[in-house]
């Protein structure tokens, strides 16, 4: 876990970011089941304009290339068993207080970022 700032602060929805962040996390470590050497990172730090970002990694198998661009439309999923609502809901709890959540993957590495 890396948060560098102790001063950091969020205006937001309590509930709304804890539902979000867990469903990250819980992704990541689904992601990474059954990785060699699993690794989840978390961070948190101030961007150039001052806004807050919040990350979520993991050095999982990556979403692949031909899914990247559906993974936040609600009932798309490519794990057996998924709903496919947690991103979509994900992403519109995160634009409902302002805000913006993408993902970016390439084989053995995954993050979302949360700005704030």
């Amino acid at each position: 876990m890396d948060i560098n700032v102790s001063d950091m602060e969020i205006v937001a929805d309590e509930s709304m970011m804890e539902r979000v962040i867990i469903n990250l996390l819980k992704n990541a470590i689904q992601a990474v089941d059954g990785v060699e050497d699993p690794k989840i990172e978390v961070r948190a730090y101030f961007n150039s304009t001052g806004n807050v970002v919040l990350q979520v990694g993991d050095n999982g198998l990556g979403i692949r290339p031909d899914v990247i661009d559906k993974i936040f439309i609600p009932f798309f999923t490519t794990r057996q068993g998924g709903s496919g609502i947690g991103l979509a809901r994900s992403r519109q709890l995160i634009r409902a207080q302002g805000g913006t959540v993408g993902g970016l993957s390439k084989p053995g590495q995954t993050i979302f970022t949360i700005r704030v």
